[in-house]
């Protein structure tokens, strides 16, 4: 990505700062792809309104998730920007992962073959409500990108993991996983407090993205203390038709 690039990158996300409200959780996660990742690793396409400023925007990211599907998220102040935007922004036949308001759903039906979706709640942490897990068995390493993870292992294996998926100048996204073998017994509680601690040491405000349908993270997420936002995401794996 040579230095022209980087300018017109860039340009764009000033272009797009009056479409997004980094302070409010509902748009962190658009925030950051939109705004923060890596430059290297993002392209945005404008929509523009009559008067020529930006009323839409499409955002792709690669990410060390899934080298193979770019991360897909999006605004519109007019839904009817959406077919346009989609048709410029991505290549048809390939797969994306796709993550945007509900509320965006039936606009995106209609322009892209979705698969495997699913509705998640967004939950913030409430400080007062933040229950701290003092587990001897939590051990701090680092992701091969040096950023802190709390894992707990059982017999070689590590049973369950809590780190982040992404941290903004605002927010940071913790994420759990919580082996078969490692349920039952508290660890993955324990893990997701030991990493939220570390946000919040960070001054970071933590934020939770859990399956509408994983009762079982839902619960972790509300025993430390974090709650519903009343915000949900649809995430999915699309291809443009």
């Amino acid at each position: 990505m040579n230095a022209g690039s980087f300018e017109e990158l860039d340009r764009k996300r000033r272009a797009i700062r009056t479409l997004l409200a980094p302070d409010d959780a509902r748009d962190a996660l658009a925030s950051y792809y939109a705004l923060w990742h890596d430059p290297r690793r993002t392209q945005l396409t404008i929509h523009h309104d009559n008067e020529g400023g930006a009323d839409g925007f499409v955002a792709v990211c690669q990410t060390g998730a899934d080298l193979f599907r770019p991360l897909v998220t999006l605004r519109a102040r007019d839904e009817a920007a959406i077919p346009e935007m989609l048709a410029a922004a991505l290549t048809a036949g390939r797969a994306y992962q796709v993550i945007a308001p509900v509320s965006l759903a039936p606009a995106l039906e209609a322009q892209l073959d979705i698969r495997r979706a699913a509705t998640h709640r967004l939950y913030q942490l409430n400080p007062l409500r933040f229950q701290r897990v003092i587990n001897v068995l939590v051990q701090r390493t680092e992701s091969p990108n040096g950023v802190p993870r709390f894992q707990i292992e059982s017999q070689g294996q590590v049973v369950a993991l809590s780190g982040t998926n992404w941290r903004s100048p605002r927010f940071a996204e913790v994420f759990v996983y919580v082996h078969p073998e490692g349920r039952g017994r508290g660890w993955g509680r324990s893990v997701v407090s030991a990493c939220t601690s570390y946000v919040l040491e960070e001054r970071l405000r933590p934020l939770y993205l859990v399956d509408e349908e994983n009762r079982a993270s839902i619960h972790i997420a509300e025993a430390v203390g974090y709650t519903d936002s009343g915000h949900r995401l649809l995430i999915a794996e699309a291809q443009r038709k």
